[in-house]
């Protein structure tokens, strides 16, 4: 069975890690099919939200595997199959697969059923919104390794959650629960494991019956205005109105509301 799975019910996808018997860590073909994954699913017009998960088990995601990817990353030894070699001949593809460096342009849920651990938590940190298991530890152990987190873990940790709790997590590589975690204000929901997935399903139907446009006009001011100053934040929000405005789906809004009916947006 492939180490990602991919399943579409409407206007959401759901992603799923499936190396269960690897903590789903990630190794070099599960980097190189989730980068393939990125790329379809932003293409793909009719995805309007997309929910990350992983196989049933105790960790959502424990990082990058350190039999195969971390060697290939300190160059402690050369690739050995096909996989191996396209991972090593591009050093962005890690950083894609974690959405370090891909914005894919629409909503990420992440369904941590499971620990997040290194790189797994690295992928909650690029996430827009996360729903993670209530027995569930999250951490960055990278400099118990001789490293830091470089998937976005040092640079994004104090954006995310307050600066000493970061630096705490970050110095120590230590863990802490889904629910310190929760009134950090990092994770949104807290539930049990096997309520996860449905949780999320039930947050991404409700973002998908939007207007597209909308959601991807709101997702870019929040994301784009974090550093800047009042004022140029208040411009863009400005700026991104009157271009939806324009829109088809922003004439059928009011219009449905007036009949009365539920609204039928096309992302026009």
């Amino acid at each position: 069975m492939s180490v990602l799975l991919v399943e579409k019910d409407g206007h959401v996808a759901t992603v799923t890690l499936n190396r269960p018997e690897a903590r789903n860590a990630l190794n070099p073909e599960l980097v190189c099919r989730l980068a393939e994954c990125w790329d379809a699913l932003k293409a793909d017009v009719a995805v309007r939200v997309v929910v990350l998960t992983g196989a049933p088990g105790s960790t959502f995601c424990a990082g990058f595997d350190l039999a195969t990817s971390i060697p290939l990353m300190t160059g402690t030894r050369g690739p050995q199959d096909d996989w191996e070699k396209a991972f090593a001949a591009d050093p962005g593809l890690a950083a894609k697969a974690t959405l370090r460096a891909f914005d894919l342009g629409k909503p990420l849920i992440v369904a941590a059923n499971g620990h997040a651990i290194a790189g797994g938590m690295e992928i909650l940190l690029s996430a827009d919104l996360r729903i993670v298991a209530e027995k569930a530890l999250l951490g960055l152990s990278e400099v118990k390794l001789g490293l830091i987190p470089a998937m976005g873990g040092t640079a994004l940790l104090a954006r995310r959650v307050p600066p000493a709790l970061a630096t705490e997590l970050l110095l120590t590589g230590s863990n802490i629960s889904a629910a310190r975690a929760a009134e950090a204000g990092f994770v949104n929901r807290v539930v049990a494991a096997d309520g996860v997935l449905p949780a999320a399903m039930e947050l991404a139907q409700a973002i998908a019956a939007n207007a597209p446009l909308a959601v991807s006009a709101a997702r870019d001011v929040i994301r784009r205005s974090g550093d800047l100053p009042a004022a140029a934040a208040l411009a863009l929000e400005a700026d991104y109105l009157t271009r939806l405005a324009a829109t088809e789906d922003a004439r059928e809004g009011p219009r449905a509301f007036m009949e009365k009916r539920q609204p039928v947006f096309r992302g026009k």
